[in-house]
């Protein structure tokens, strides 16, 4: 794209390699380990579904009966229990929420055990293929329909039922993606809820059958509005990858999924966090879903000003893992906030610059831009400027995905009409000035220019700390967010597994294959 920063091609290219520096050695871990959730997650893939009648979901069920065996892989027991029983899928998925232990049945012939497990993998794979080509096709059927930025939107009721007619008025006011966010603290919970739910605290459970829900809802608003609506839920926290494959599995086509956010803003264990992003990614890479990373939260405990450049690094640090997982540019919708103290002299013009800049150095992918929060006070009015600014800013430097912000953020969770303003103000705004960039360029030594080639420096030279420390060293230390997280602490570390020699997972194979993934 078209260059109004002047920024070095050689700092840019000097990040990018200290990122991979950073990252190889984080890989290598994760390419020696597995979790509980990354064999949920395959078992999810292979067809484990339901629950047993405490509600436990089947996943689990199997994956607890294995706690001594998963080195070698859940997914090598329920395949073995299916060639050994002769049942379905479906008729094991029932044996297993009645009781039957799969681990406690003999190994039996390997031969027939890859057989099988191969159809499971060519079943998941002619889905989740269907599932791509419909997407791929309702794109070219309704090309140049949706706004440029996506304007995109949040639902959350705690009941999908009322999710869906609030998504559904969504899309009828011209919204291009509705994220359904889910229920309060649901990224801590080590297992997925089974079924539809109608009971949330802040949001709606992330359930495969919600997900279903939805996704029908939206593909009716698709065909009577004329433009294809993405769904978009969280696969971050405990569960991950499963979401991820649930996601896959139910068309979803945006994942918030970013490398590091539960290990700051969660607490979940560093060595946990990394294994599962890796498997979550390669899932979402396969189906064709774009990722959301969350570099906009590092802005709720750093000052936008001072930090700023933890925010590129960390859009670097995610570039590098989601290309390590197979994603290519265009689906690494990488994060980034306008969240700058609005008292601030010219900070409108530092929000500029940290816009363009992401723009420039991330010409492929399609950012997610997120609207100001943390200086909302609950004035309506001011909130109103304050997003026809960020609505300016989105446009101008050319946003892909525009997380629309709400008039009465700061004071409750948003009512229709409060959505509907904010689509009317962000259509308004990047309407009427739909071409500006085109006719604009930035004053040599201004300060737009400097302050993008100084928020790249010092970017780079944290970029050089964190390679001399060491990724998990440094988020010991709290170099990211002011967040220390120990790599012997935090949630779901005894969830942590090193895979042994004869590990079992031909999903794993088969993603690494069809992404170009070595080994």
């Amino acid at each position: 794209m078209e260059t109004k920063l002047a920024l070095p091609a050689d700092k840019i290219a000097q990040a990018r390699e200290l990122s991979v520096r950073i990252v190889k050695p984080v890989m290598d871990f994760v390419e020696a380990h597995t979790t509980v959730t990354v064999e949920r997650a395959t078992l999810r893939l292979a067809g484990a579904d339901g629950a047993d009648s405490d509600g436990v979901p089947v996943p689990n069920l199997i994956v607890d009966q294995l706690k001594n065996k998963l080195e070698a892989g859940a997914l090598l027991y329920y395949v073995n229990a299916l060639v050994k029983t002769g049942e379905t899928v479906e008729g094991l998925n029932a044996k297993i929420a009645a009781g039957l232990r799969v681990g406690d049945l003999p190994l039996g012939d390997r031969s027939a055990i890859d057989r099988k497990a191969s159809e499971l993998v060519r079943a998941f794979s002619d889905r989740v293929t269907r599932n791509r080509q419909h997407r791929e096709a309702k794109l070219v059927e309704f090309e140049g329909k949706n706004h440029s930025p996506m304007l995109y939107l949040i639902v959350a009721t705690g009941n999908i039922f009322e999710d869906v007619k609030q998504a559904q008025a969504a899309a009828e006011q011209g919204a291009d993606v509705v994220a359904v966010i889910r229920t309060t603290a649901q990224s801590l919970l080590d297992y997925v809820p089974y079924g539809a739910t109608t009971e949330g605290f802040g949001g709606t459970y992330a359930t495969q059958e919600n997900f279903r829900i939805m996704r029908a809802a939206l593909d009716e608003a698709v065909e009577k509005h004329g433009r294809y609506i993405y769904l978009t839920n969280y696969a971050s926290g405990l569960c991950m990858p499963e979401i991820a494959a649930m996601g896959a599995l139910e068309r979803l086509d945006m994942m918030l999924n970013d490398s590091m956010y539960g290990i700051l803003f969660r607490d979940i264990n560093m060595y946990r966090t990394f294994v599962d992003q890796k498997f979550s990614r390669m899932i979402n890479a396969f189906a064709g879903v774009i990722i959301n990373t969350g570099e906009d939260n590092y802005l709720t405990t750093s000052d936008a000003v001072e930090k700023a450049y933890t925010v590129l690094a960390s859009q670097f640090l995610n570039e590098r893992f989601a290309y390590a997982a197979g994603l290519p540019a265009k689906l690494m919708g990488l994060g980034h906030a306008f969240e700058m103290d609005p008292e601030i002299k010219n900070g409108f013009l530092l929000e500029l610059a940290q816009a363009q800049m992401a723009r420039e150095i991330f010409p492929e992918a399609p950012l997610k831009y997120m609207p100001p929060t943390k200086f909302m006070t609950g004035d309506i009015f001011k909130g109103v400027v304050q997003n026809a600014l960020f609505n300016f800013v989105s446009q101008a430097t050319g946003q892909g995905i525009h997380l629309l912000g709400m008039l009465t953020e700061a004071i409750h969770t948003p009512y229709m009409q409060d959505r509907s303003l904010a689509l009317e103000n962000a259509k308004y705004v990047m309407n009427n000035m739909a071409d500006l960039a085109g006719e604009i360029e930035f004053k040599q030594g201004g300060i737009i220019m400097n302050r993008a080639h100084q928020v790249l420096d010092e970017a780079v030279a944290f970029l050089q700390k964190i390679e001399q420390l060491g990724l998990m060293d440094a988020m010991e230390k709290g170099e990211f967010a002011e967040i220390k997280r120990p790599r012997d602490m935090g949630k779901g570390l005894d969830g942590l597994v090193k895979k042994g020699p004869e590990y079992f997972n031909p999903f794993e194979g088969y993603l690494k294959a069809e992404l170009g993934l070595e080994g």
